[in-house]
C-alpha cells in the first residue's frame, strides 16, 4: 500500500476516536468518507481529482477509511475502564448511611511514587486486594466487629505527611481511612475529579489516616523509581531547592519528579510548561548524546544502544503518552540509516500516534498527548515557512524565533479551549530562554547519567548549572509579576476550536493562502473568532452565580463587562473554585470585591489579589479607623486598588448593586442586584431569627417592580415567621440536606428550592432563569 492510502486510513482512525465526543460520531465519519467516495465514483468535477487518483486514493480506500473510522467509535468505549464486580468502589457506604464515617482498613500495594499535595498530604496510587470494614464502635461494654471483603480495582489515596514517609512503589501496606466516591466539577470551570480518576481506571478514593507497613514486606532490590530517586537526590545535593527538583523535572518531566507547586505554576503561567514535560526535545538530546558516544560503532550498534537508552528513558520518566510518542519517532530516526532510507518526519509522527492510539485509544483525550502531537506537527510543517519569512536574520536567531511561533500557532487553540488563558509573553520568553534552557537540559542529562553511575559525579556536574538555573527562575518570576502576564479569554466552544484548526490546516495545505495578504486575512479572522464572542459576552451578559463552596457563601455577579465578587472563601476555595470560574468566564479584573466577614490570614482574597486586579475592595469595619486586615489592603494599594469600609448596619452602593451587613455574629448580609434581593443568612437560633424578622432592617424595595427575592442559608431549620418576613421566591441551601420541616414549608409556599451540596453551582440569567450545574440525582454529596 502506498503512503497516501495509509495516511488516509490513519487519519480516519484518529478522526473516529475524536468523533466519540459526539452522540452520532460514527455517522459523521461514515457520511464524510462516503461523500468523498461518491464524488470520486460519480466523477463529479473535483479540484485535483486526477492527482488524487494517481496517489492511489480510489473510492474503495475512502470506503475502507469510513469503516475504520466507524469501528474506532465503537472501539474506544470498549476500552474505557469499567467498574468490576469486586471493585472497591462498590463497598463505599452511601452518603446517607449511618456508617458513612466509619473507618476501613485496606490492604494492598503502592503502585506509584508518593507525591506532596498542596494541602501537605502525601498522595499515591494504590492497588487494594482486601478491605476490612469496622461495623460498630467500641465503647463501655461494647466491641467492634469486622467485615472482610476481597476487592479489586485501584485507589487514589492521601495520607498525612508523616504517615507517607518512606513509601515506595511495590510496597505492601495497610491503610486505615475513609472510602469516598469522587465527584464531578461542582462549579463551571472547576476540576472534574471524577473524570480524572476515571481516566486512570479509578472509581474511589481513600482519605487515609494511618499507614502500617506489613511485617512480611521486603524492600525491592531494583526498580526504576530507585533510579529516579538516585538522580533527584544527586541533583538536589548539588543545587538545593528549588533548583535541584527543577533540573530533575527538566530532564525527567514533572510527572516523574515531585516539583514544588509554586514554581511549577509559575512556569505554566508564563507559557513554559513544555520545559517541565518530557517530550521530543528530550529524546533528541538523548539521541544526540548516544550518537556522539557511539559514532565509531557500526550502524547496528548505534541503533541497539540508542533503542536501549530510549527504552530506559521511557521507563524512568513513567511512560507518559508524550514520551512514548517521542520515543517511537526517535526509534524511526535510528532505524532509517540502518535501512538506508530517508526519514519521513510527518509519516513517522502519524504512525506513532496511530500505533499508540491502537494500544490505548483513551489517550486521544490525554491533554499531554494532544499537546505533544500538535507541537511536533507545528514544528515540522510551520517552522520552514516562518524561517523563510525570517531569512533576513542570521540563521541561528531566525531559528530561535521561528520555533516558538510555529509551535504556538498549533497549540494555542487547544490551550484556549481547555484553560481559557493566554500568556502574552510566552513567545518572547521562549526566544530569550531557548539557548539557556537547551544548555541546562543538556547539562541535566549529563548529570543524570553520571548520577546513575556515581552520584557524587552527578552532584558535581549539577552544581555547575546553579547560576543558569538561578537566572532562569529569576526571569520566570519577573515575567510572572508583569502586568497582563496572564489574560483570561474564556474557554472556547468546540465549534470555535474546529474552525480555528480548520483555518490553521487550510493555511498549511492550500498554496493559494500562502501569500502574505491572504494568510494575514486568515489570522485576523481567527483573532476575531476568539475576541468578538468574548467582547459580546462582556458587554451583554448579566449573570449571577452562587458557587458551590464550603464556608462563606461565594457569589459572582457579571453585569455587562463588570464583575462583582462577594466573598472568596479560604485559600483552597479561591484557588480551585473562584479563580477557575473567573478564568472560564474571561474575567481579568474584579470591579468590586466584597468580604462580608472580617478577613483573616487564611482568606482566599490573598490568592485572588495575586491573580487579578481588584479596583474596589470592601470589608466590615470593626471599629473606628480599624479594618479587617491591613496586609491585604497594602497588597491592594500596591496594585492601585482602593478600599472602602463596609459599616455594619449601613448600605453601600456601587452602580446598581447595594450591600448591607446586618450583623457579623451571626452573619446576616443583604444584597440588592438590580431588581433582585439576596439574603445571606448564617446559622441563626430561634431568638436571632425572631429578631431579624421584626427588626425591619431589610433593604427597601418599594420602588422595585416585583423584585425577585432569593434566600441563601445553610439548610438548617428556619422559623415560619422568618420565611414569611423575607418572602423569598427562591431558596438556596449550602449543604446537601435541608431540614425536612423547613423544606415542606418552602414547598407549600411554592418556593423554588436548590441544594448546592447536591446540585453544584446555581446560576441565574435573564434568558434561562435559575439553573444548576449538576443533576442532583447523580450527585449525592459533593462535599464528601
Amino acid at each position: 500500500m502506498t503512503s497516501a492510502p495509509l495516511v488516509v486510513l490513519c487519519l480516519a482512525y484518529i478522526l473516529g476516536l475524536l468523533c466519540t465526543a459526539f452522540t452520532w460520531g460514527g455517522v459523521v465519519v461514515l457520511t464524510l468518507t462516503g461523500a468523498i467516495a461518491a464524488v470520486l465514483l460519480l466523477k463529479v468535477p473535483f479540484p485535483r481529482r486526477i492527482e488524487v487518483l494517481k496517489a492511489g486514493l480510489q473510492p474503495r480506500i475512502w470506503l475502507i477509511a469510513g469503516a475504520i473510522g466507524f469501528l474506532a467509535t465503537l472501539y474506544l468505549p470498549l476500552r474505557e475502564p469499567q467498574i468490576g464486580v469486586n471493585d472497591i468502589s462498590r463497598f463505599v457506604a452511601p452518603a446517607d448511611a449511618p456508617s458513612q464515617q466509619q473507618l476501613v482498613n485496606v490492604f494492598g500495594k503502592v503502585t506509584s511514587e508518593p507525591r506532596l499535595t498542596r494541602s501537605n498530604r502525601i498522595q499515591f496510587w494504590f492497588e487494594p486486594n482486601q478491605v476490612i470494614e469496622i461495623v460498630g464502635t467500641s465503647g463501655s461494654g461494647g466491641s467492634d466487629t469486622a467485615k472482610t471483603q476481597t476487592v479489586t480495582g485501584k485507589l487514589y489515596v492521601t495520607v498525612p505527611l508523616l504517615q507517607g514517609t518512606g513509601l515506595y512503589p511495590g510496597q505492601r501496606v495497610e491503610v486505615t481511612g475513609r472510602l469516598y466516591l469522587p465527584q464531578p466539577a461542582a462549579n463551571p470551570g472547576g476540576f472534574d475529579f471524577q473524570a480524572y480518576l476515571a481516566r486512570e481506571g479509578t472509581f474511589a478514593g481513600l482519605a487515609g489516616r494511618q499507614v502500617n507497613f506489613l511485617p512480611s514486606d521486603r524492600p525491592q532490590n531494583w526498580g526504576m523509581w530507585q533510579l529516579r530517586r538516585r538522580i533527584l537526590r544527586a541533583q538536589v545535593r548539588g543545587l538545593g531547592v528549588p533548583e535541584g527538583p527543577l533540573l530533575s523535572a527538566m530532564v525527567l518531566g514533572r510527572r516523574a519528579v515531585d516539583l514544588g507547586h509554586d514554581i511549577r505554576e509559575r512556569f505554566i503561567q508564563v507559557g513554559l510548561a513544555h520545559v517541565l514535560a518530557a517530550s521530543g526535545f528530550h529524546v533528541a538530546v538523548i539521541l544526540g548524546l548516544v550518537r556522539a558516544v557511539t559514532r565509531r560503532f557500526s550502524e547496528k550498534a548505534q541503533f541497539g544502544y540508542g533503542a536501549a537508552v530510549l527504552i530506559i528513558y521511557v521507563f524512568v520518566t513513567g511512560g507518559s503518552p508524550s514520551v512514548l510518542r517521542a520515543a517511537l519517532m526517535g526509534c524511526a530516526a535510528l532505524l532509517a540509516p540502518l535501512m538506508q532510507r530517508q526519514v519521513n518526519a510527518l509519516g513517522s509522527l502519524l504512525l506513532a500516534a496511530t500505533f499508540l492510539l491502537i494500544w490505548n485509544p483513551l489517550w486521544i483525550w490525554d491533554l499531554g498527548f494532544q499537546m505533544s502531537f500538535l507541537a511536533t506537527l507545528g514544528l515540522l510543517v510551520s517552522t520552514p515557512p516562518v524561517l523563510k519569512r525570517l531569512d533576513w536574520l542570521p540563521p541561528t536567531i531566525a531559528s530561535l524565533i521561528a520555533v516558538p511561533i510555529a509551535v504556538s500557532v498549533w497549540v494555542l487553540p487547544l490551550q484556549l479551549y481547555n484553560f481559557g488563558v493566554l500568556a502574552p509573553y510566552s513567545i518572547g520568553l521562549n526566544i530569550v530562554l531557548s539557548l539557556p534552557l537547551a544548555g541546562i537540559t543538556l547539562g541535566g542529562f549529563i548529570s543524570a547519567i553520571a548520577a546513575a553511575i556515581w552520584p557524587l559525579a552527578g552532584t558535581a556536574i549539577a552544581w555547575l548549572l546553579y547560576y543558569p538555573l538561578k537566572f532562569t527562575i529569576a526571569i520566570v518570576e519577573f515575567v510572572s509579576q508583569l502586568p497582563g502576564n496572564s489574560i483570561a479569554t474564556g474557554t472556547l466552544s468546540i465549534v470555535q476550536l474546529v474552525i480555528l484548526y480548520g483555518i490553521v490546516v487550510s493555511v498549511w495545505l492550500i498554496p493559494w493562502l500562502h501569500q502574505k495578504r491572504r494568510w494575514l486575512l486568515g489570522l485576523l479572522f481567527a483573532v476575531g473568532l476568539v475576541v468578538v464572542p468574548v467582547f459580546y459576552a462582556r458587554t451583554t451578559v448579566f449573570q449571577i452565580t452562587a458557587l458551590a463552596t464550603r464556608g462563606d457563601p461565594v457569589l459572582v455577579v457579571q453585569d455587562r463587562g463588570k464583575a462583582i465578587v462577594i466573598n472568596s472563601g479560604d485559600d483552597a476555595t479561591a484557588r480551585y473554585s473562584v479563580l477557575p470560574f473567573l478564568r472560564q468566564q474571561g474575567v481579568n479584573q474584579i470591579d468590586w470585591a466584597i468580604a462580608t466577614t472580617p478577613v483573616n490570614y487564611r482568606s482566599g482574597w490573598y490568592q485572588v489579589l495575586d491573580s487579578l486586579r481588584v479596583r474596589l475592595f470592601s470589608s466590615p469595619q470593626i471599629g473606628p479607623n480599624e479594618t479587617s486586615d491591613r496586609p491585604l489592603l497594602a497588597n491592594l494599594s500596591d496594585r492601585k486598588g482602593s478600599y472602602h469600609p463596609l459599616p455594619i448596619g449601613q448600605t453601600l452602593a456601587v452602580g446598581k448593586t447595594a450591600v448591607q451587613v446586618v450583623s457579623l455574629r451571626p452573619p446576616v448580609v443583604q444584597f440588592q442586584i438590580q431588581n433582585q434581593m439576596w439574603f445571606l443568612l448564617g446559622d441563626l437560633n430561634p431568638s436571632e431569627q425572631s429578631h431579624l424578622a421584626t427588626a425591619g432592617s431589610l433593604l427597601a424595595t418599594e420602588n422595585d417592580e416585583s423584585p425577585l427575592r432569593v434566600l441563601w442559608w445553610s439548610g438548617e431549620q428556619l422559623a415560619p415567621y422568618l420565611i414569611e418576613a423575607l418572602e423569598p421566591s427562591v431558596a438556596i441551601a449550602s449543604n446537601d440536606e435541608i431540614d425536612p420541616e423547613t423544606e415542606r414549608l418552602l414547598r407549600r409556599r411554592n418556593i423554588q428550592i436548590y441544594a448546592i451540596g447536591r446540585e453544584g453551582a446555581i446560576q441565574w440569567n435573564a434568558r434561562d432563569g435559575f439553573g444548576s450545574t449538576l443533576d442532583p440525582r447523580d450527585n449525592e454529596n459533593l462535599f464528601l
